[in-house]
């Protein structure tokens, strides 16, 4: 679906880099959803291949054991870039502003979001930058969870329950021609809201939607 106007409107309009302009050396979700995304990342990435990590932080959560021959980091804030001790390179860019991305075309082998497509003001040309970057046959990564900036998050997010956000993001795929169709890997929490806000074991639901450039 294409987003309307007030869809991609946030409830803090101020400039992103402004909020991003200090760093935050924590993880935004729990241990369960950090343990399940590399384990995801592990039996779909390739070893020896080129990675974006867009959107991203001081971690990146990839196996440590495996070897990548380029991983390149994009996010908002440069101090928690510098510190990610995964990247080969990094650059600095508010992509709701520019969605256009500094990168060749067909760079990548993945491309991977964590916990940070509900920020995306124009997802449509975001994830058209995604598949134009990417090799042919070629695997882009979302994954996500229901923690976030609430203040940051467009309305179609907010205003949306979990099940609708995956499918909202199924759709961000799906404008794009060209990628295949999106596989969903999700698991719920077996605790109740409140205590997974508290940190609770079983906390964090994990959702992640997988797509290939044809």
């Amino acid at each position: 679906m294409m987003l309307r106007p007030n869809q991609r409107t946030k409830l803090d309009d101020t400039d992103d880099t402004e909020f991003y302009s200090y760093p935050r050396f924590v993880t935004h979700v729990d241990e369960g959803f950090i343990q399940q995304l590399t384990d995801l990342y592990r039996d779909r990435l390739k070893p020896n291949t080129r990675i974006l990590d867009m959107m991203s932080s001081w971690v990146s959560h990839l196996p440590e054991e495996m070897k990548f021959s380029h991983i390149e980091g994009h996010g908002l804030n440069e101090e928690e870039l510098a510190k990610n001790p995964r990247f080969d390179r990094y650059f600095v860019q508010d992509i709701n502003k520019n969605p256009k991305l500094p990168l060749p075309n067909e760079d990548f082998d993945a491309v991977l979001n964590c916990v940070s497509v509900q920020y995306l003001q124009y997802p449509d040309a975001v994830f058209a930058e995604i598949y134009r970057i990417l090799k042919p046959g070629g695997i882009a990564i979302i994954s996500f969870s229901n923690r976030m900036f609430y203040q940051k998050a467009i309305a179609a997010w907010r205003d949306s329950s979990e099940a609708s956000r995956v499918e909202l993001v199924k759709s961000y795929f799906t404008l794009v021609p060209g990628f295949s169709s999106p596989e969903v890997i999700t698991h719920q929490s077996s605790a109740p809201k409140l205590l997974q806000w508290m940190g609770a074991s079983g906390g964090d639901p994990f959702y992640a939607v997988i797509a290939h450039r044809s």
